[in-house]
C-alpha cells in the first residue's frame, strides 16, 4: 500500500528593523511550533542560509557598494538559499523558520537605500518563483528604540547598523506602509517595544493560528 504524499511544510519569516528583537525570540518561536505541531524546524537566515550565501552576506555586511548592487547581491544568496536549504526543507514536510526574506530587500534597499520598489519586486519574482512566505511575523519598534539597543549589544557593527535613525525610520516605514501587494493578511505586526514576557505571550498566540 502506498504512502500518502507527505504534506508540504509551512515557511514562516521574521522581520523588523535591526535591534527589533527577532533573533531573540527566534529560538523560543521555532520550539512552540515543535510543540504545537509535531513538525521539524529549519531556523535560517538571509543573507545567508547556506555556505554560498553567508559568504555573499560577508560582502553584502561589510563590503562598499551601490545599493543596487546590494540587491542583486542578496537576491543572489537568496536563489541559492531557496534551491538548497528553504525549498528542500518544506518539500520534506519541514517547517521553515527564516530570520528575513523578500520584505527585508524591500525594506532596506528599498526604503533605506532608494531602489525602485517595483524594479525589488522583478528581482524577487524571479528569484523566488512562486515562493512566498506563509506568515510574515513583523516586530515592530521605534528606531530611536532600536538604536539605544544596538548601541548595548557591544562589538563592531556592520554598514547597516552603523546607519543614522532617519535611515532606520525610512526602513521601518516600508515595512508598515507599503507592504508587498496582497501580503497584509499574511503579516502579523508584534509589538516589539513589549517586555520579553509580554512579547512571548503574543507570539506564543500568533503560532497558535499558523
Amino acid at each position: 500500500m502506498s504512502q500518502a504524499p507527505k504534506q508540504r511544510g509551512k515557511f514562516i519569516v521574521l522581520e523588523g528593523i535591526d535591534g527589533a528583537g527577532k533573533s531573540t525570540h527566534i529560538d523560543f518561536i521555532a520550539a512552540n511550533i515543535r510543540s504545537a505541531y509535531g513538525v521539524e524546524v529549519l531556523i535560517t537566515r538571509e543573507p545567508g542560509g547556506t555556505p554560498l550565501a553567508e559568504k555573499i552576506r560577508e560582502f553584502v555586511l561589510h563590503e562598499p557598494m551601490d545599493v543596487q548592487t546590494e540587491v542583486l547581491l542578496v537576491a543572489a544568496g537568496r536563489r541559492d538559499h531557496i534551491q538548497r536549504a528553504i525549498g528542500p526543507a518544506l518539500e520534506r514536510g519541514d517547517w521553515v523558520l527564516c530570520d528575513r526574506f523578500i520584505d527585508s530587500t524591500r525594506a532596506y534597499q528599498g526604503g533605506g537605500g532608494g531602489v525602485d520598489l517595483g524594479w525589488i519586486d522583478a528581482v524577487n519574482r524571479e528569484v523566488c518563483g512562486s515562493l512566498e512566505p506563509d506568515r510574515v511575523i513583523l516586530f515592530d519598534v521605534p528606531a530611536h528604540i532600536a538604536a539605544q539597543r544596538r548601541g548595548g549589544r557591544g562589538g563592531q557593527e556592520d554598514r547597516f547598523e552603523a546607519q543614522d535613525v532617519a535611515y532606520f525610520e525610512r526602513v521601518r516605514s516600508v515595512y508598515l506602509h507599503q507592504m508587498r501587494p496582497g501580503s497584509e493578511e499574511k503579516t502579523a505586526i508584534l509589538n516589539a517595544e513589549l517586555d520579553v514576557s509580554r512579547i512571548q505571550k503574543e507570539l506564543h498566540k500568533i503560532i497558535l493560528n499558523l
